[in-house]
């Protein structure tokens, strides 16, 4: 992670969209907390990487031996930490890590997840005990492509590569034999302009969208709103403001 998505995830401070109005179709039957169910028992020992306020992992995660939940952010852990009191039977620890630089014996965990964050796969298969099981559900470089045309950036925008495809050929040189990757497809439905302007003030999908988080819209960010207002103007339905997802999941087997 670079300092500019570092400061930002900090200053964001939380993970939790509930207050944000929408409606999820999903077109691709593949879920991530199901793989982890399919693939962990009561004993298991499962590193999360990436937990940001914890909110997933919390409400989510199976019933497992040992959950340890990590995020580079301070300020993520300090949401996670507080969102915890609310579920005091849950087998977990927080702690502050970069996933990049995760340090663990060999052969910790039986099951590693990753969702929407980025991995070290090296390090992961080293973290993996025997038989070990990566889950990772991330975001790819097509999701929500028709606005990030229309602003010229947005998350990904101009790499060379897909997220899906850099991540599947380091989990091969990592040393993974069994790898499935399947491509997952969403719409979204957001109710209002404001719960997709919520969005996007609260994730990186945008570019530097914190710029028109207000009605004093100036300059440049006159014709920012102006490109959202197009935006919403195309893809409003009757079911909502339509944002088309595509992500992308992963199981890899040690």
């Amino acid at each position: 992670m670079n300092e500019k998505e570092l400061k930002y995830y900090e200053r964001i401070g939380n993970w939790d969209f509930s207050q944000i109005k929408y409606k999820t179709e999903n077109l691709t039957n593949w879920d991530f907390y199901e793989k982890i169910k399919e693939n962990t028992n009561e004993k298991s020992i499962c590193l999360d990487l990436g937990t940001g306020g914890g909110e997933k992992v919390l409400k989510y995660y199976p019933e497992v031996g040992m959950i340890i939940a990590t995020d580079f952010s301070e300020e993520m852990i300090k949401t996670a930490k507080e969102n915890a009191k609310k579920y005091p039977e849950k087998r977990v620890k927080f702690a502050k890590m970069n996933s990049l630089e995760m340090k663990f014996l060999e052969e910790t965990f039986d099951l590693i997840s990753a969702r929407h964050t980025v991995i070290n796969a090296k390090k992961i298969y080293d973290c993996l005990a025997p038989d070990g099981v990566l889950i990772i559900e991330g975001v790819d470089q097509k999701d929500c492509w028709e606005i990030k045309e229309l602003f010229g950036r947005g998350q990904a925008y101009n790499d060379k590569i897909a997220i899906s495809e850099r991540d599947f050929k380091d989990l091969k040189e990592a040393g993974f034999i069994n790898i499935e990757r399947v491509e997952i497809l969403q719409n979204e439905y957001y109710e209002t302009e404001d719960d997709l302007m919520a969005l996007f003030l609260k994730t990186p999908i945008l570019d530097d969208f914190s710029e028109i988080k207000n009605e004093s819209f100036k300059h440049k960010t006159i014709a920012e709103k102006n490109l959202f207002d197009e935006y919403v103007k195309s893809y409003k339905t009757e079911k909502g403001i339509l944002l088309k997802r595509v992500l992308y999941g992963i199981v890899a087997k040690k």
